[in-house]
């Protein structure tokens, strides 16, 4: 089983060769389905990556194997010890991925068959939640918006989308600015299904570029380039707040905090992220003060937090079924991550057009909150079927289905496990 074979004792690599490490969003994805039959390896997946916390609450994308060093970036380029708040975790990056760890956590107590243990977990889990939330608001939001910003393209968990050229051209590199580095992905699998060598030097640039301001976030915020307000960043925030809050309430703790920080982030997410000519929702850019008009799947993604009034969500099921993303049409493997309309799209480069497994589990999920049983059968059958008929790839072809990327991927084995299940609302 795909799981099996990647566990570690401690964590789950998401995938054998390409991804030895543990990475934040997939272990709560690999949660997600190991709490169907494996309570206490969800409990244990999601308690490694707590351990590794920052102590300003920084839950860090990558948690570092020391024995695999054949990776980029690795710890040594990170220099993560060159913050106060990672001195005693080091071995870590330091970017984040996108909050969706109070939901893992929840979903795990839901389903645990140990009762005790699993509630002794979300008063283990409560304040490393807490903190991490609170840092994102508190670092990541200064001027109080209920909106938290990205600094990297790494921590969308989109990588190498569409909706960060714009960004990834106004930085324009000299060669001294471009850190050496010796990429392994393209040695792994092809050159053709990964982010371009430009893409690269600019990922490298921002990681030199914190490191050499000791993580400083008020001087990062001051100089970094990429500093986006993300739809699916903050829609995964704004759930895991009210997943926090019932966490809160099932420990005897005040749920009204993260109630209240909820509504006021799906608030503006409506006001602020919201495309009324086009029914969708877009990142923005706070280095411009301009929505990135790029047409991506996580732009309807607000839905798996039961963020838009009924009404916008009508028309973002309309705008899914009657454009290039093709929900329940003949055309193509719903949902493509990027429109298959729009500039730049790939069938097989990362993040520019294939579909995830993830972010078609988040649109279901979304779509059954909001009473669209159908078009999530569809979406779940979508999932099977690419698995059952291609097997456990990173992401597929949404015209053919052709798996890329690392195959015996976990995430892909534990949202399938999930999927087949019962619903959530």
């Amino acid at each position: 089983m795909v799981l099996d074979s990647n566990w570690t004792g401690e964590y789950t690599r998401p995938g054998p060769r390409l991804y030895p490490h543990q990475w934040s969003w997939d272990s709560a994805f690999i949660a997600f389905g190991y709490a169907r039959y494996d309570q206490k390896r969800a409990i244990q997946e999601l308690r490694h990556l707590f351990d590794n916390q920052w102590t300003n609450g920084l839950l860090p994308q990558i948690v570092f194997d020391p024995h695999f060093g054949e990776y980029f970036p690795g710890i040594d380029f990170w220099h993560a010890e060159c913050s106060e708040s990672a001195v005693c975790v080091y071995k870590t990056s330091g970017v984040v991925q996108p909050p969706i760890h109070a939901t893992a956590t929840l979903h795990v107590y839901r389903h645990g068959v140990d009762r005790p243990g699993a509630r002794a977990f979300l008063e283990e889990a409560f304040p490393r939640l807490v903190a991490w939330h609170d840092y994102l608001y508190r670092e990541r939001d200064p001027e109080n918006e209920g909106l938290v910003y990205i600094r990297h393209p790494w921590e969308s968990g989109m990588d190498n989308s569409p909706l960060w050229d714009a960004i990834m051209l106004r930085m324009q590199l000299r060669s001294h600015e471009i850190p050496a580095y010796r990429r392994v992905d393209t040695h792994v699998v092809s050159p053709a299904d990964r982010p371009e060598s430009a893409a690269y030097d600019r990922f490298a640039y921002l990681v030199q570029l914190f490191s050499r301001l000791n993580y400083d976030e008020a001087r990062i915020r001051e100089d970094c380039p990429f500093l986006v307000q993300d739809v699916l960043f903050n829609s995964l925030l704004c759930q895991g707040e009210r997943d926090l809050a019932q966490i809160a309430q099932l420990i005897g703790e005040d749920p009204s905090p993260n109630e209240e920080r909820a509504g006021k982030t799906a608030g503006a997410v409506n006001r602020k992220l919201w495309d009324e000519e086009h029914g969708t929702y877009l990142d923005f850019d706070l280095a411009t003060g301009q929505p990135i008009r790029v047409y991506a799947a996580a732009g309807f993604l607000p839905l798996f937090a039961g963020i838009p009034e009924e009404q916008c969500a009508r028309r973002m099921v309309e705008r899914l079924k009657t454009t290039g993303f093709d929900l329940g049409g003949e055309g193509m493997i719903a949902v493509p991550s990027y429109d298959p309309l729009g500039f730049g799209f790939s069938p097989s480069r990362y993040w520019r057009g294939p579909v995830w497994i993830n972010i078609d589990w988040l649109l279901m999920r979304g779509l059954e909150r909001y009473g669209y049983e159908k078009h999530a059968r569809g979406l779940r059958e979508s999932i099977v079927n690419l698995v059952r008929d291609n097997g456990f790839y990173e992401y597929f072809n949404p015209r053919t289905g052709v798996g890329h990327g690392s195959d015996l991927f976990s995430w892909s084995a534990a949202l399938l496990l999930d999927a087949m299940s019962d619903s959530w609302w």
